[in-house]
């Protein structure tokens, strides 16, 4: 590198160290200094193509794909459709759907021929088609055949599977979910997913499974952990969504959703443990001051345990939500005449 940086700007190889340091420096994660080269090459051959293709791909690895586009769309349009290997129609279809220019992306991208087509490629051509349901089919060819290319191409299962339950294919979407679970067990929504795919088909036992699981290689995942308690809520396994969610909240640093709290109410309150059931409807009755079927399982509660002040304030709530609900009215008016003859006392 030190003799790279004496060749002089006057030297005929002055270019081409430029283009070697800024190499060096990419790779030893010196991004500034490497842009820096690269922009230096640049101002001296602007029509220069491995200098342009060189920048083009120097911001595509960086991710700033805005920046790397009319770099290869220069190159393009200098009837440089291959540079080093690269189709540069590839990379510029890529780029536009990377920063959601769909329609664009797809001008570029269906232009590629299938023998040319990289997995990366195929993969950001299905995730357009997959954006409208026109072209559903498409998006499900797409990453099929993608899949047989390249089964290890992990991210392609999870939407893959999603289009799957769209068209109401259950089965089908159970085994991609399955298929991907088997290359990466640490994406939590595949576990949500096949979870929720297996209770729909029937398969409770098998549900409860992915959660289990799904929680075991990603713990700390507060998405997972709710879909879980919902699960168990719902299923009225109390003691286990009790479990569940006091040994999440035990970790000072977890990310913590109300919903959690809501939860924890019914839990206690269907093991009859109501004082920790009050706790955590009070809890909880802040972020669901506009839910109406917290608001009236709460007030419910709150009724039957004589905490007067909160059932009225959550009734009260409630008929804000709903106020044509004539049982809640019923119970307004039961309330009314209570607080006139509590007055006349």
């Amino acid at each position: 590198m030190n003799y790279l940086a004496e060749i002089q700007p006057d030297s005929d190889a002055y270019l081409q160290a430029l283009l070697v340091l800024a190499d060096l420096y990419q790779s030893e994660g010196i991004y500034e200094s490497a842009e820096a080269k690269l922009k230096e090459a640049y101002a001296l051959a602007p029509d220069e193509p491995v200098i342009q293709f060189a920048l083009a791909e120097y911001y595509f690895a960086s991710a700033d794909y805005k920046q790397a586009i009319p770099y290869y769309r220069t190159l393009l349009e200098s009837d440089e459709r291959y540079f080093s290997g690269v189709d540069i129609a590839s990379r510029i279809g890529v780029a536009y759907a990377l920063v959601g220019d769909v329609k664009r992306a797809l001008g570029y991208l269906e232009q590629i021929e299938e023998t040319s087509m990289t997995p990366d490629v195929r993969f950001q051509l299905a995730m357009i088609y997959a954006t409208d349901e026109e072209t559903h089919d498409k998006a499900i060819d797409t990453f099929e055949a993608l899949q047989k290319i390249d089964p290890d191409y992990s991210t392609l299962y999870e939407p893959l599977g999603e289009l799957y339950e769209h068209q109401h294919r259950d089965e089908e979407a159970l085994q991609t979910y399955q298929n991907g679970l088997a290359v990466d067990q640490f994406n939590p929504k595949m576990f949500e997913r096949a979870a929720i795919v297996s209770e729909r088909l029937g398969n409770t036992n098998e549900a409860q499974s992915f959660f289990k699981e799904g929680l075991e290689h990603n713990p700390e995942d507060v998405t997972l952990t709710l879909d879980y308690s919902d699960w168990l809520t719902l299923h009225e396994k109390y003691e286990e969504n009790i479990n569940l969610l006091n040994d999440y909240l035990a970790d000072d640093e977890a990310d913590i959703d109300p919903a959690m709290y809501r939860n924890l109410a019914k839990s206690y309150e269907g093991l009859e443990d109501f004082d920790m059931a009050d706790k955590y409807y009070q809890a909880a009755l802040p972020y669901f001051d506009t839910d109406a079927s917290f608001l009236k399982d709460a007030y419910y509660f709150f009724r039957e345990s004589g905490e007067k002040t909160f059932a009225k304030e959550t009734l009260r709530l409630y008929l804000n939500v709903v106020p044509d609900d004539l049982e809640m009215l019923e119970e307004k008016d039961i309330q009314d005449l209570q607080d006139d003859v509590s007055d006349l006392y």
